[in-house]
């Protein structure tokens, strides 16, 4: 797909019927908001697969870890322990020790619990290992802003970006409890050199190196045909990229707009654009943990807002079978955002994040299917059920007022 002129901007509840335009008109309007209001241009050529849960994320993962020729560049908020926390560190230290240069960049508050011995391991081999912002070596204003981007890039060709951490717990299919339900995507393409900026611009903090000749800045050639942009959301004050992507993907629906997020702890102005977004008939469905979640806090904090929600026709649905940890987002069949970033506070105020803005139709089709398969296994609040909900549960919600701009 090529820019066109912009058509002429409507109000999106004035819009034309979805039908009456084709899916390369409705992604040329939307394309040409986020490049206008973000800043940031799209790219073309790009492909990309959909991973779904652990068996598919780390196989892809790791395999691309295991082909690298030349660069591997891994970024992870989570880097825990476990069978797979060690399998990755024996990929990593088995590339460095053949010569590759391999970067692994750890957040210094989410990977705290990183076995010691894998981590020297890593370091005898030759991998370069940095922290962001350890805890104790900080003020305590900046302890509060973590890297929250999940990032891989294999030889400056293949990238992965999503929700998963390096643990167990994302381990197996979101067959039960113990196996959580995370969505990840690989990438190739133009769209590659955004998301390793990503990593790029976390490491310069970290690291006296930004790159070295192993980093040949090769040229992208077309792998595909979706046109995807990379935004990168960094803790600052005031609004941010992030949410501005969100508000436009929010403004410009027209028949659907879908949510899946780990933590749902938005501010009152989201609250009020969700609202505001159905009551102009779009439907909106919102998919969450349920009683598996792994922060109960940060739940407490989003189910204050339920009442209001559904009182203006938006659907919330709780995913039973496990935690519930993906953060993607489709609009009208045509538009994706996927990537780190969840919707609260913590994420669109404080965090450093990663989104890809993604315009194709097979992929945003995949994520669709993906999300009607986890609507078979949840449940719908109901408005009259939780309009009653008692007073303990009231009580819970508004003891986490104080502390929710920090979740």
């Amino acid at each position: 797909m090529t820019s066109t002129q912009d058509p002429p901007e409507t109000n999106p509840g004035t819009a034309l019927p979805q039908a009456a335009r084709s899916f390369e008109d409705r992604a040329a309007r939307i394309r040409r908001r986020l490049e206008r209001l973000i800043g940031i241009a799209a790219t073309e050529g790009n492909m990309l697969v959909p991973l779904r849960n652990g068996d598919e994320i780390f196989a892809a993962m790791l395999a691309g870890i295991r082909s690298a020729e030349h660069t591997v560049d891994m970024m992870t908020f989570v880097y825990w322990k476990g069978d797979i926390a060690r399998e990755f560190a024996q990929a990593l230290a088995e590339r460095a020790r053949q010569g590759i240069r391999v970067r692994l960049l750890l957040d210094g508050f989410g990977s705290r619990l990183i076995e010691k011995d894998q981590l020297e391991a890593m370091e005898r081999a030759g991998v370069q290992v940095a922290w962001f912002r350890k805890p104790l070596h900080l003020s305590p204003f900046k302890q509060n802003h973590r890297c929250h981007r999940k990032v891989l890039v294999v030889d400056e060709h293949t990238a992965f970006t999503g929700g998963v951490g390096i643990a167990q717990e994302w381990c197996g299919d979101a067959r039960n409890e113990n196996e959580w339900r995370d969505t990840h995507v690989q990438v190739r393409g133009p769209a590659v050199d955004g998301i390793a900026a990503a990593f790029a611009q976390n490491w310069a903090e970290c690291h006296e190196n930004l790159f070295d000749d192993r980093d040949r800045f090769v040229e992208h050639r077309p792998q595909g045909d979706a046109v995807v942009q990379v935004v990168r959301g960094s803790a600052s004050f005031g609004w941010q990229d992030m949410q501005t992507l969100i508000r436009v993907g929010l403004e410009s629906a027209e028949e659907r707009f879908r949510l899946a997020t780990a933590y749902f702890s938005p501010d009152a102005y989201f609250i009020e654009l969700l609202c505001a977004t159905a009551r102009r008939g779009v439907e909106v469905e919102i998919l969450l943990p349920g009683p598996h979640t792994d922060k109960r806090v940060c739940q407490l904090a989003g189910q204050r807002y339920y009442e209001d929600l559904t009182a203006c026709g938006v659907k919330i649905f709780q995913y039973q079978p496990t935690m519930m940890h993906a953060k993607v987002i489709t609009v009208d069949h045509v538009l994706s955002l996927i990537g780190s970033t969840n919707f609260n506070r913590r994420s669109l105020d404080h965090d450093e994040e990663v989104m890809l803005a993604v315009l194709d139709e097979g992929f945003t089709a995949s994520l669709d299917r993906h999300f009607d398969e986890d609507l078979d296994v949840s449940e719908r609040i109901s408005a009259a059920r939780w309009k009653k909900r008692s007073l303990v549960q009231r009580a819970r919600e508004a003891a986490v007022i104080p502390i929710r701009r920090y979740l």
